[in-house]
Order: structure tokens, then sequence, then C-alpha cells
């Protein structure tokens, strides 16, 4: 290194600071853009700042894999996705996880959802051979996402099970190959699981179910949407081991669950803030009054659309008792009329209700419409699209006066989603 200029009388920056100086200067840079620059001081700099990097995201390969691990020794997630339409090439494949079982052991999050088969390409995706080897090398992974990798069965998860017993967070999403056998693995090695996103997985039973719940007892988040073969025998014993630890729960179309599952929900989970149960069409009022009651202090958003003996008793019931709401949708449950939203101010609603979706319910007029909007004055998203009795037009001619930050969504299909609305389910 070059000495300083003459008649300059300071010392360089780099013969001052020691690495562990430096590395104090970085972890007090904010956007990364900074942390980047950092890096470009110097070879020095490069270093340091390469060894305090703890996110990676790259596209696959193993050459690339081998060279960020001895670059970024430090890592500890690592992001490998690939978007659910379309998936670069060749894509993430066995020979990638070999790599990274490898070469990251210390990894603690990796996220390889959407890493499934290219269309059009001769190489196969990632598979059971492959995931059993992050079992075999990865003892501290506590976060995996393999959601919608269509070829992985119970044989490669239940080794990721068996040697990742930290894992707190697993995401199967749409691997319609996994079965119950998975779900029993977890439960006698995995005792620390909070998260599992199961949606889809419709080889899952209620004995599956039951299964996580005898080992897995601190369950936070559970989604097992789509598994058709899960009713109240599954939910009943989640809700009563899990109790209070649990905060979301995700129900969408599972047509088994009922009244049952509710009334447990009710009495074991009094921290619930997430319910989605639509399409489940037999659930009555008066479990949701039982629910609106004993989560009235922590029920933040419920999906109830196409529960179809919902009426304006369940929805004024959480209307007025939970306090905390945000969200709720009521598409297409078709008993719903203007009686659930009139003189809220007179009868205390006590929600501040941002998000509200009540698409198909034929009998809801601008009435109605015009009572929502006087009730809830932090409205951001309202759907009435398909309802007859409710236009544009009709809410003009009657001079209903929409917040100008509320979204209103008159038009459109309904297998259309908004994201702004769909965050909160």
């Amino acid at each position: 290194m070059s000495a300083p200029p003459s008649g300059g009388g300071g010392a360089l920056i780099n013969e001052v600071l020691t690495d562990d100086e430096l590395r104090a200067v970085l972890t007090r840079l904010g956007p990364e853009a900074e942390r980047d620059a950092f890096g470009l001081v110097c070879r020095r700099w490069l270093r340091i700042q390469s060894s305090e990097r703890r996110r990676l995201r790259a596209r696959a390969g193993p050459d690339m894999l081998r060279r960020l691990a001895a670059r970024f020794p430090g890592a500890l997630e690592l992001d490998l996705s690939q978007s659910p339409s379309r998936s670069f090439y060749p894509g993430v494949i066995d020979d990638d996880l070999d790599v990274i079982a490898g070469s990251f052991r210390n990894l603690r999050v990796l996220a390889l959802q959407n890493c499934k088969v290219c269309a059009g390409s001769c190489v196969s995706g990632i598979s059971d051979v492959g995931v059993a080897k992050l079992g075999d090398g990865m003892p501290s992974l506590q976060s995996l996402d393999v959601s919608r990798c269509i070829k992985l069965s119970d044989k490669g998860l239940k080794a990721v099970a068996l040697g990742c017993q930290r894992l707190r967070q697993l995401h199967i999403t749409g691997c319609r190959l996994i079965t119950d056998n998975l779900l029993i693995a977890l439960s006698k090695s995995c005792l620390q699981l909070e998260n599992l996103g199961a949606a889809g997985c419709n080889g899952i039973t209620d004995a599956g179910i039951s299964a996580l719940a005898d080992g897995c007892h601190h369950i936070k988040f559970l989604d097992i949407s789509k598994c058709n073969k899960v009713g109240d025998p599954g939910v009943c014993k989640i809700a009563e081991v899990s109790s209070s630890h649990l905060v979301s729960i995700k129900l969408l179309d599972c047509s088994k669950v009922g009244d049952k599952s509710i009334y447990s929900l009710a009495k074991c989970c009094s921290n619930l803030e997430t319910l989605v149960i639509g399409g489940c069409r037999n659930i009555s009022d008066a479990s949701i009054q039982a629910l609106a009651l004993a989560c009235s202090s922590s029920l933040r958003s419920l999906r109830m659309d196409w529960c179809l003996e919902i009426t304006d008793t369940s929805l004024r019931s959480l209307l007025s008792n939970c306090k905390l709401l945000v969200a709720i949708d009521v598409g297409c449950c078709d008993q719903i009329t203007d009686v659930a939203f009139q003189d809220g101010e007179g009868n205390g609603f006590q929600c501040e209700l941002k998000i509200l979706k009540i698409s198909s319910c034929v009998r809801l007029t601008v009435a109605g419409v015009s009572s929502v909007i006087k009730s809830f004055k932090a409205l951001e998203y309202l759907d009435v699209r398909s309802c007859p009795q409710v236009t544009r037009d009709s809410c003009e001619q009657a001079g209903v006066q929409f917040p100008s930050a509320c979204k209103v969504n008159f038009y459109g299909s309904l297998l259309e989603s908004d994201p702004s609305a769909e965050r909160f389910f």
C-alpha cells in the first residue's frame, strides 16, 4: 500500500481501522445499495462485506453455487426459487442440492419453490434424491420451501425431517405426492415446527393432522387449504394441542370442515388472528357467533366466501365484537342483506374495517353499501362485483360518496384476485 501524500499529515483508513471496526461501519449502513458500495472501495472491504452477507438470491448451477459458498461463508439464507409461470433454463436440479448440502452447511433458510421440470426440457428438476441430500448435510436448517416442486414425495422430505430437526417452517404447497407419512415423520423429529404450508396436498387426512399434533405442539401457522380429506377430527386436534399458539389456520375448500372445528377453535385458540374457511359450506351462524365472542381481541381477518349458511347474524356479531378485525370476505354468501350493515354507528361496530369483499351477495342494495361507507371510515378496498343491485351507476344516482382512499371493484371476473386484498387472507 502506498504511503500517504507528503504534507497530508494523515494515515490511510486501511492502516487505521481493523477488520472488526470496518464490520461495525458496515452494520450501520442501511439500504442494500450502500452496503454494495462499501464493497467497491477495495478488495479488503469487498472481502469484509462478503463475509457479513447473510442473504443470497441466485440462479442455479453447481459451479456458481460453489463460488458463492466460498465468497459468502456467512450466508444463512439462500433463495433459488423460480417464478410460478416462468422457469429459467436449466433450472435447479439434484446436483445443485448436493452442492448446497456440502457447501452451505450453516444455512438456516432455503427457498426452492417452483423448482420444477422446465417445459420442453430434458432437465428433470429436483427430486427426492436431491432433497434427501439436504437432510444429510444441513442440520441447522430452520426453514425450507419446496412449494410446487411436483416430483417430491414423502421419501425425500422424510429424510429432511430426520436430518433437520431444528426445522421451524416447511412449505410443501402443491406437492401432491405428499401423504400422512410425512406428517408422522415431522411429529417424531421436528418438535419445534411452527409453520406448515401444505395447501393442495390432498393425500393428507385427519389421521396425518392428528399425528402432527401429537408431536408438534407449537403450531402457529397452518395452511391445509384444498386438503379435502381433512375434516373436523383433524382440525379439532390441532386446535386443542396448539391452543393459544395458533395464530393462523387456512382451510379453504376443506368441505368436511364444519361447526365442530369452529367451536373448537373458539374454545381453544384465544390468539387466533387469521381464519380462512371459504368453501366450507357446513358452517352455521351459531359457531361463527361463538368465534366472534371468543376471539374478540385477536381476530384480524376472516375469509368465509361460499359459506352458504352464513347470514346477517354472523356478520353483525363479527363486526360488533371483533375490535381488531380489518378484513372480511363473505363473497357468494347469498343470505347476506343490507341488515348486516345498518345502524352500525348506533349499534357500536367495534372494528376499523379496511377490506370488505361482498361480491355476489345478490340481496345487497345501494342502501347497504351506503351503510358500509358510513360505518367504516378506514375502508381501503370494497369488492361488490356481481352484486346485481349495486353498480357504479346506481351508486352515483344515489349520491354515494366513496372515500378517496377506497378502491371499489365493480367489475371483473370473480376468478381474478386483487393483491391489495389478498394479502390479508
